[in-house]
């Protein structure tokens, strides 16, 4: 693995940081304070190729790599954590599974639309039954006749509310547990889908949460992703590419509170000289620093296994357990430094504050990410068990 951004990679990571300080954070604010869905600046990102970054040309996608797609991530996150992860679960949680499952025509009619940023994503997979547990699922799929007749009903859905097609995980055979699983393609306006409620967030606002729901919702029998009974390793394969994505948000969030906590301590003077002077801040701020270099070299570790084709959900799993620690960290200590100015909402290290606990909770909170990285380690003395 080379260290050195290669000059793609470098010249993405500059367009996507010039994108995000000029037309994302001068709106983060807004976007934090009045949860609007960021429609311009996502039809933005599409144009710059954010909304497929790791689809072929051929399909209208960016044709990069992985590792690009981790910088686009952070960067996007350091202006906003929402618009950060709009991007993030539409291209792992949709696009991903999609371009790895789908068949020719699946791809035509909606990998094509989903890359160019024509149309959201968002993954169906949490039920108030199953989170941590996704072999749990109880929404049920029938094939009757030439369609899919699907039941039930889904919660905590990144982009569920703007987006146009979701990937639902369905359960296809009732005596089974995970093997009972499949993988649909459901467009929104399927008839029998609808909106329930969306939730109200500490954090990320902007990125809506919805509950999806499926009474006797058809669709045609085309649409099964995947092969029948497979549907949990589909769901596996998207939750190891979104687990990137995540800790890339969180790299993004920890090195927006660091960058934030340099300029603040080198303006506040106390005791007649700037705090960045004092050895508590700048012991803080290297911390802060170091965490944040090692989540993302983690982080760009799983990226590159991945582009090369090689197993990576153990380290995935890592970069999404470290990374979303270390952004906890770093904004505590930020708003510390901050001192009263960290508590109040004149300061964006409040709003990260608030956005940074998230990272240790969806897409496989950091007990499940221990319990994949602790399988790993285990997995001969665990085999059978």
């Amino acid at each position: 693995m080379d260290l050195k951004l290669s000059e793609e990679q470098k010249l993405l990571q500059d367009m996507v940081r010039d994108f995000a300080a000029n037309e994302v954070s001068p709106k983060a604010e807004h976007i934090d304070r009045t949860g609007e869905y960021p429609k311009e600046i996502i039809a933005k990102a599409s144009e710059l190729g954010l909304m497929g970054v790791e689809v072929p040309t051929e399909w209208d996608g960016a044709g990069m790599d992985a590792v690009c797609y981790a910088i686009a991530i952070e960067e996007l996150s350091v202006a906003s954590a929402a618009v950060g992860v709009i991007v993030s679960a539409h291209n792992s949680l949709c696009v991903s599974p999609i371009a790895k499952f789908g068949t020719e025509a699946q791809k035509e009619k909606y990998l094509k639309p989903l890359a160019a940023g024509k149309m959201l994503g968002c993954l169906g997979l949490t039920e108030p039954s199953a989170g941590s547990d996704a072999a749990a699922v109880k929404t049920k799929a029938e094939l009757k006749g030439d369609k899919w007749i699907l039941n039930g009903t889904k919660l905590f859905i990144t982009n569920g509310k703007e987006a146009g097609v979701s990937l639902v995980i369905a359960r296809t055979e009732p005596d089974q547990t995970h093997r009972g699983l499949s993988a649909f393609i459901v467009p929104c306006d399927a008839k029998g889908f609808s909106l329930g409620k969306q939730e109200e967030k500490m954090g990320i606002h902007g990125s809506s949460t919805m509950e999806l729901i499926f009474e006797d919702c058809e669709i045609p029998a085309d649409h099964l992703l995947g092969q029948r009974g497979k549907g949990f390793n589909v769901a596996m394969y998207t939750l190891d590419g979104g687990r990137i994505g995540i800790a890339s948000q969180a790299v993004g969030i920890a090195r927006a509170a660091l960058e934030a906590s340099v300029n603040f301590a080198k303006e506040r003077v106390q005791f007649g000289k700037p705090i960045a002077t004092f050895q508590a801040i700048q012991w803080m701020v290297a911390n802060m620093a170091t965490e944040i270099d090692a989540a993302r070299l983690l982080v760009h570790r799983a990226a590159w296994m991945k582009k090369e084709g090689m197993p990576y959900s153990p380290e995935s799993a890592m970069a999404k357990l470290y990374a979303a620690e270390v952004a906890q960290r770093a904004v505590v200590d930020a708003v510390q430094i901050h001192g009263g100015y960290g508590y109040v909402k004149d300061y964006p290290v409040e709003r990260y504050y608030r956005d940074a606990k998230i990272t240790s909770i969806y897409e496989g909170t950091s007990e499940i990410q221990r319990i994949v990285i602790a399988n790993n380690i285990f997995k001969d003395t665990l085999k059978g068990k």
